[in-house]
This record gives C-alpha cells, sequence and structure tokens, in this order.
C-alpha cells in the first residue's frame, strides 16, 4: 500500500500546531460520513485508550547503596517481597505479588500506585554478609524521589481481544474474569473494544518496537511483542516500559480481585498515524466488527467450551448478550471512561505540540502461537555420574564452561596453570599442590 504521508511531515506539522487529531471513536463517524480517502487527506493521528487490569506489571527499582553496603536478597516494600537477584541493590516488584503480612488485599499493584503518589513506603532488606557488602540488614524508609530509577516495565499488557467469561456450574466462581455467577447469570468481558490500540492496528503497521505511547499518564514506549503475544489466534499484546517518576496514581491503580488476587490497572494509549488508506481501514473498524467468544468458566480447562461465538462489543457494551435464549447481564473489567479520557488526553497532548510520534525501529511479530505447557513428571535419579572433587587426585577443567577470564593462572600461587597452544586453560600436574585457590576463584564454575 502507497504511503501517503510520512512520520516526518506528520510530526513537522505536529510541530506547526497544523495536524489533524481524532480519538479512535472520532475517526470512526468522520469515515463513516467522507469515507477513507478523505480521512487519509485530512486526518494525521488517530489517538486510542485502554485501562484495565493487566496482571503481568511491574517495575525495576534501584534504591542506591548503603554505607556499609548491603547486598539486598530478600526484599520487601511494605511487607510485598520484591525479587532481588538482580544486583545488590536492585529489585523488581511484580504487580500480582502479595503482602506477608495482615493485609492480603495490598500488593504489588499498590506499591506501584503508592510510589506514583509519592506516598513514603517501608524497604526491608536482607543480605548475606560478604567482605564487599558487610551489612546483614536494613529498615528505612524511601519515597519515589529517592530511588535512582524507577522503571515500569510490563511484559504483557494491552491485550487486542480477550474471551468474555460466563459460568454454567451451580456456584460461584471467582476469578480474574471476575466474579462469575452460577447457571449463566451474568457475562464479564474486558477491554475498551473500538478505542483500544490493537484494535486500531490489528496488523501492527504503525506499532512496533520503539512505538512511544501514553503509558500510566507519563511518556512510554513499546519495547517488543509480550509475552504470551499469539497473533494467529488474535491474542496479540505488548510489551511496554516507562519511566514511573513521569507517571500519575490516576492512570496506575492497584488493585484487588477478589477470590483472585492482586493486580494493576494500567492506562495505554498508541497513536496511529493515518499514512495510507490500508491504515485508515483498520481504524475505521467498529464495535460492531469486533467480536469475540463467551467462554464457559466453569470447566477447568485452557481450551474452555464456548458458550457464544462471535458475540460484538456493540453487544457486550450494551448490557445483554442472548445465551441460548436467555438474556444475560454483561459487564465490563476495565473502563470506558478511562479509556476515553486516555485517548482525549492523549490528542490534547499531540495538538499542543507535547508529544511527537516514533517511528518503529521492528515490526511486532505478525505469526505466532502462545504454547501450552505440557506436564512431564521426572524420573527419579538414580545417581550421578559426576566425578566426585573430594576422591578426585586432580583439579578437573569443563573448558565448555571456560570463558578464558584467565583469573586462574593470576591467583595460582604454584604458576601450575597456563594457556597451552591450542589456548586451552591447562593445569601442570607437576606443579599443582591441590591448594583449590583457583576453583574458588572461577566464576564460572569450570575447575572443580
Amino acid at each position: 500500500m502507497k504511503t501517503v504521508k510520512s512520520f516526518a511531515e506528520i510530526n513537522q506539522k505536529i510541530k506547526n500546531r497544523q495536524a489533524v487529531i481524532l480519538t479512535a471513536e472520532e475517526v470512526k463517524l468522520f469515515i463513516k460520513e467522507q469515507g477513507i480517502k478523505k480521512a487519509v487527506e485530512k486526518v494525521d493521528v488517530v489517538t486510542t485508550g485502554t485501562f484495565g487490569a493487566m496482571c503481568s506489571s511491574g517495575a525495576f527499582l534501584n534504591f542506591g547503596h548503603t554505607d556499609p553496603p548491603l547486598k539486598m536478597e530478600k526484599i520487601t516494600i511494605n511487607g510485598v517481597p520484591a525479587y532481588g537477584g538482580i544486583a545488590a541493590v536492585d529489585a523488581y516488584i511484580g504487580a500480582t505479588e502479595r503482602a506477608h503480612n495482615s493485609d492480603k488485599q495490598y500488593g504489588g499493584g499498590h506499591v506501584i500506585e503508592d510510589l506514583v503518589a509519592g506516598k513514603t513506603l517501608v524497604l526491608k532488606a536482607k543480605g548475606k554478609p560478604t567482605d564487599c557488602y558487610p551489612l546483614k540488614s536494613i529498615v528505612t524508609e524511601f519515597s519515589l524521589k529517592d530511588l535512582n530509577q524507577a522503571i515500569l516495565l510490563n511484559p504483557r499488557n494491552a491485550y487486542q481481544r480477550y474471551n468474555a467469561a460466563a459460568n454454567s456450574t451451580n456456584r460461584t466462581l471467582y476469578t480474574y474474569m471476575g466474579r462469575l455467577l452460577p447457571r449463566l447469570s451474568n457475562v464479564t468481558y474486558s477491554g475498551a473494544g473500538e478505542l483500544s490500540p490493537l484494535n486500531n492496528d490489528p496488523t501492527y503497521l504503525t506499532i512496533g518496537l520503539g512505538t512511544r505511547i501514553f503509558l500510566g499518564g507519563g511518556l512510554g514506549y513499546v519495547i517488543d511483542s509480550g509475552s504470551q503475544h499469539s497473533p494467529e489466534t488474535g491474542f496479540a499484546n505488548l510489551m511496554v516500559k516507562g519511566d514511573l517518576k513521569n507517571m500519575r496514581p490516576e492512570y496506575l491503580r492497584g488493585a484487588y480481585v477478589y477470590g483472585y488476587g492482586c493486580t494493576l490497572f494500567v492506562g495505554i494509549g498508541v497513536p496511529i498515524p493515518l499514512l495510507n488508506e490500508e491504515i485508515a481501514r483498520a481504524v475505521a473498524l467498529t464495535d460492531d466488527d469486533l467480536k469475540v467468544n463467551v467462554v464457559d468458566y466453569g470447566v477447568p480447562r485452557l481450551k474452555r467450551p464456548i458458550l457464544k461465538a462471535g458475540v460484538t462489543y456493540r453487544e457486550l457494551k450494551s448490557g445483554q448478550v442472548e445465551i441460548n435464549g436467555k438474556q444475560v447481564s454483561t459487564c465490563s473489567l476495565s473502563s470506558l471512561f478511562m479509556a476515553r479520557k486516555i485517548a482525549n488526553e492523549l490528542k490534547g497532548w499531540i495538538e499542543q505540540g507535547k508529544f511527537y510520534l516514533a517511528e518503529a525501529v521492528e515490526p511486532i511479530a505478525k505469526i505466532g502461537k502462545a504454547r501450552q505447557l505440557i506436564i512431564h513428571r521426572p524420573e527419579k535419579s538414580h545417581g550421578s555420574n559426576t566425578a566426585n572433587p573430594k576422591q578426585s587426585k586432580e583439579i578437573q577443567i569443563d573448558h565448555s564452561r571456560c570463558i578464558l577470564c584467565e583469573l586462574c593462572i593470576a591467583q595460582c600461587p604454584e604458576k601450575a596453570i597456563y594457556l597451552n597452544q591450542n589456548n586451552l586453560i591447562t593445569i601442570d600436574p607437576a606443579k599443582c599442590t591441590l591448594c583449590r585457590i583457583c576453583t574458588k576463584v572461577c566464576s564460572v564454575g569450570c575447575l572443580k
């Protein structure tokens, strides 16, 4: 498809305050009235928005070093565990991690919201003392401004679509799709339909690695397709990142779903440049064109039976959908109000010249299907064939692991280790006293 406009041309129009920006809802009305060609001619950017629970979210935090230093291995923030297996004072707080105290409805998503809100939080950290990190533990208070870096990095956000959920059993179910009443008494769904980013660019013509976006009320970027990205089944998603210090709690809300756990509501808006007619036809899709299946969550399987196929977002948003001749109430788990607010705020940023488009440096994968984990029961161990170092009369070298750092050569007190003519670490048994210093300094474990 021939490109009519370029990113550079649109950005120049934004700079000159001449760009025409419409939200995804507005452009669909425009196209309905004036057509595809006129939309490409007149409209420069379409803004989208979505605001819903996005469990696969979290933040990298850097606390800075204590004095004396501490290698933080076990970390909690306001009672919520954070992963410290990165470096001495780096941690990742996941949105679904729950507090290990009495407040089981407080989790990582709430920590992130509290950080962005400027609140003071309690950090507890422990570590095994070493010569370079002699401190054992700390308890201290901190806020967002005290952190060196606070990067929101969400592995899987902004799903293109999500199956709607119902329950055929005789009991109420509590799921990540909310409270499902028995005997098909309600249907829950997620997503903003025709406002959602990937519903306006379903084949990723403009969204890719490096795309600049609205994220949590601040500036963010698409850094890849998300985990479980499954375009072949229509379940595409994005991996995104942004600086928490520029975000707002209005668009990052910690949440607790009863009977399921903690999560984080994330606000995302993606600008779609109208470069050609192919893109314009994609943004012309309405809630009448966007369909999902209603599946039975009463069946505890990944491949749940479909209760009704091809239900449109128009039907879902109407408040009722017919299943087996019965009118069933519908309700959304995400906020259409907030999605509209995001699309309009992003529109305002662009109109005011505060936000410029960024062309993707790489496209998002258009093929691929998420796989299911097949459970294989491990066989019982019948012992190891690995030689016992205590019974060995010489140092064993695993050349496949050796990275040739030569630290063992430098620290061998007997000068018994050298590089042979084939550039391999070699030990002279006549000089080696089995002091085992080389096995202690080898960081990759190739000497035993």
